[in-house]
């Protein structure tokens, strides 16, 4: 055994072993419980972040811990290849986004593997190849087939420049994020997916998922967001036909002063027609984003259109506004604007000295508001000014107003989900293409099963402007399969959400003629999935969703996709997120190749609980390596005595039984650590404080060594999940027989932890004085007499001052009385 750490040496023989002996290949023939460990599988940007180390190891642990424990584990890797990034990287770059994403996927897989993790290499997926596509490709034809795949007409932001349609976060200040082209929006024809007759089910099935995070089931719940209300219908003055409205709040109805539609709703289009200023302010409306959180925070404008409806209880003409705070694709692209009670309407009405009538009160108030409100009064109360209606409560305006409307036909109660249907169409290039032709005489026809995949071309040019296949009759030129005639191909993509929804499940089926066969039966659910909180809502939902749509088509059985879930902190430098343009990143690569994998992942797992934001610091990453290097040392000094067995029997002195003791509480604790807290912070510091202590043992006669021994290979085997080529390393050198592979779990010995001394607090007139050590078997009298010979007590018995009585709790304390 060499005497210094030799640290590259170590990790780079124990990484070939495991390739070699194909020692985290997953099977499914195994009597032994299953294990499936996910992390989420990485973008191929080209380098490893540190966030990416910490998700990784995390994973990893946990793997490790339960394949020692005797599971069955399958720990997986791959790459969410397709999406924006590759396309921008090879405009820069004057390549193809194929070429840029293969190489970037090599560079990264050998940095994994560096890191040492347990991953069954066999299973890896790239969801740009067209052999993991295809079967989405199938499933969006079954889909499209039930109808759960529609195409319907979009607004969507527009580029003029670039010929594309942007996500709402690629418009900054109204304009394209690359060419700065002020965007447009556009009515564009696109395919959904009806997330929504899944609404109900994805809602209610949070509440199984009871290894998932409060935070994230909340944040799931709000973004489903069921409400209940009322379906309102106020007939348009002057022409036939209602504009029809969905509100929360019927029982403010009766203090409705305007209505307020989208700028793409059908009455501001016809209003428009005639008025040309109308039409220059629904153009600019059509320029801003059309994403929720843009609306919620810009600056409220609208216009008159001229038009009126009539309200539907009360009688009155209502002026119709077109406003920029009303969402086409939320509810109906209409609201009934309700100032007094609602802030978005109050900014509006005092901007635009639209009425405002209060027709709601706090319940515990007598007297009515007053009319001139300088705050909207948005709580649930009593209904005032509102006719027959008034001082009913909101739970009784609710159905008395919805009854009154229903009575009249214009209006009804109606459930509604804040969900909206997946838009899934991307007129981007790196995706995967949608199956589907276009035949003038057939119309839309899904590719049949025995044409797919339908192969994105790789070999390509990447102008910037617009998507290349658009451009390619040799992609997009076909025949229909219904009649054989002239006919074209989709050429717009899947949005990259598509593959990461589904992936789970096919790391099970990897190699299947279909998309999954029965051993994603005997895999899922997923029972522990790693990732950050940033994906709490769209991915985590998606993968929910399409777990339900692959169960429907009959390829799988489990209802939800992750039994567990261990959302990590992010990594930060200086209290910021690390990031190229802060300038604050660390390097993995250089930190693996100054100190290795084992310090890295010492590091990562011992700076901070994994759901806590980890500060990073040069010091930590010291100090971890510290360690290993006084571990390696610890064994070097051991092992260079000679062999010698673990302890299992003799008689021990307190020191030894001392040590004992503190070793298998360590192994107690550190299980616990690992399997229900997931604290690898304390395990770690658990396992450093019995070094520690093992460390003032100095004695090397054959029992200490034993002890020693015994101590020395449990530790490797507690901190293998975390560091497993040094441990490794040291368990060959502890037990040159065996393999730690082998090797399981420790247990415990609960005869070690029984104390048969106990410490007893010394305390004079109730004041801790000091302290003494007897045998738990001492009998009360002669702790007694043992307690007043003790210097730290016999100090007070002078100037007179006898013992005037004793006190003993039982393995507590003592206490003397004098006086």
């Amino acid at each position: 055994m060499q005497q210094q750490y030799p640290f590259k040496e170590i990790e780079s023989q124990t990484q070939a072993y495991w390739e070699a002996n194909q020692t985290f290949a997953a099977s499914e023939t195994s009597d032994k419980p299953k294990y499936y460990c996910l992390s989420m599988f990485p973008y191929p940007s080209g380098r490893l972040h540190m966030g990416h180390v910490r998700n990784y190891t995390i994973g990893d642990v946990l793997s490790r811990f339960h394949k020692m424990k005797g599971f069955n584990v399958m720990q997986p890797m791959g790459w969410d290849a397709f999406g924006l990034p590759a396309e921008n990287a090879a405009i820069k770059n004057n390549t193809a986004p194929a070429k840029w994403t293969y190489e970037n996927i090599e560079h990264m897989k050998t940095q994994l593997k560096q890191l040492g993790l347990g991953v069954d290499w066999n299973r890896e997926i790239a969801t740009c190849k067209p052999e993991y596509y295809k079967w989405e490709q199938w499933l969006f034809t079954e889909l499209f087939k039930k109808g759960l795949i529609y195409k319907k007409t979009s607004t969507v932001n527009w580029d003029p420049v670039d010929g594309t349609v942007l996500a709402n976060e690629q418009v900054i200040d109204g304009r394209g994020w690359r060419s700065g082209a002020l965007v447009e929006k556009r009515d564009i024809p696109q395919y959904f997916m009806k997330i929504t007759a899944y609404a109900e089910e994805l809602l209610n099935d949070l509440d199984k998922l009871d290894g998932w995070p409060e935070q994230v089931k909340t944040m799931q719940r709000n973004w489903i967001g069921k409400s209940y209300g009322c379906e309102v219908e106020f007939p348009i003055v002057g022409q036939e036909g209602n504009l029809k409205v969905y509100t929360t709040r019927p029982d403010t109805l009766m203090g409705a002063t305007y209505v307020a539609v989208a700028a793409e709703h059908a009455l501001a289009t016809l209003a428009a027609q005639s008025n040309p200023k109308l039409a220059d302010f629904i153009a600019e409306c059509k320029r801003g984003s059309v994403a929720e959180a843009d609306v919620a925070t810009a600056e409220k404008k609208g216009m008159d259109t001229g038009l009126f409806v009539t309200h539907p209880l009360n009688g009155k003409q209502l002026p119709v506004w077109v406003a920029n705070y009303v969402l086409a694709s939320y509810g109906e692209g209409a609201v009934m604007a309700v100032p007094a009670h609602d802030e978005r309407d109050f900014e509006f009405a005092n901007k635009y000295n639209l009425p405002i009538k209060a027709v709601i009160m706090p319940a515990s108030q007598t007297s009515t508001l007053t009319q001139n409100l300088s705050l909207p009064m948005t709580e649930h109360g009593v209904l005032f000014n509102s006719g027959e209606f008034n001082g009913l409560s909101f739970e009784q305006s609710f159905d008395t107003i919805s009854s009154a409307l229903n009575t009249k036909n214009l209006g009804k109660k109606r459930t509604q989900f804040r969900l909206r249907d997946w838009g899934i169409s991307r007129q981007r290039y790196w995706g995967c293409p949608i199956p589907i032709i276009h035949c003038e005489k057939c119309g839309e026809v899904p590719v049949p099963a025995d044409q797919l995949p339908v192969v994105l071309p790789e070999n390509v040019v990447m102008d910037g402007v617009g998507s290349p296949i658009k451009k390619d009759p040799h992609f997009y030129e076909t025949t229909c399969p219904t009649c054989s005639g002239k006919a074209t191909r989709e050429t717009d993509t899947l949005d990259t959400f598509f593959e990461s929804s589904w992936y789970f499940a096919r790391y099970a089926s990897f190699d299947a003629d279909k998309m999954c066969d029965e051993r994603a039966n005997y895999w899922l659910p997923v029972d522990q999935y790693v990732g950050g909180i940033e994906h709490a809502i769209l991915h985590l939902l998606y993968a929910r969703f399409f777990n339900k749509l692959m169960r429907d088509v009959g390829l799988i059985k489990n209802d939800e996709p992750f039994t567990n879930l261990l959302t990590q902190g992010m990594v930060l430098k200086d209290g910021s997120k690390m990031s190229k343009s802060k300038g604050n990143t660390v390097d993995p690569q250089a930190l693996i190749d100054t100190y290795g994998a084992d310090t890295a992942r010492l590091f990562m797992m011992f700076a901070a609980p994994p759901e806590q934001s980890l500060e990073w610091a040069d010091s930590g990453v010291e100090g971890a390596n510290r360690f290993l290097r006084r571990l390696w040392k610890a064994v070097y000094d051991h092992v260079s005595l000679g062999e010698i067995a673990a302890y299992a029997a003799g008689d021990l002195n307190t020191e030894l039984k001392a040590i004992r003791l503190q070793l298998h509480s360590t192994i107690e604790k550190v299980a616990d650590d690992y399997s229900r807290r997931h604290s690898f912070n304390t395990a770690i510091s658990s396992v450093m404080e019995l070094m520690n202590a093992l460390a003032k043992i100095e004695a090397t006669d054959a029992l200490t060594r034993s002890v020693r021994q015994e101590v020395l290979q449990n530790v490797a085997l507690l901190l293998s999940p975390i560091v497993p080529h040094i441990c490794q390393a040291l368990w060959t050198e502890l037990n040159p027989t065996s393999h730690i592979l082998d090797a399981t779990w420790p247990i415990a010995d609960k005869a070690a932890m029984v104390q048969d001394e106990v410490e007893l607090v010394l305390q004079v007139n109730g004041k801790l004085r000091g302290s003494m050590v007897v045998s738990k078997q001492m009998p009360k009298e002669a702790i007694e007499q043992l307690a007043i010979t003790q210097a730290c007590i016999t100090k007070f018995l002078v100037d007179g001052q006898t013992v005037r009585k004793i006190i003993v709790v039982p393995n507590k304390l003592v206490n003397v009385v004098i006086g």
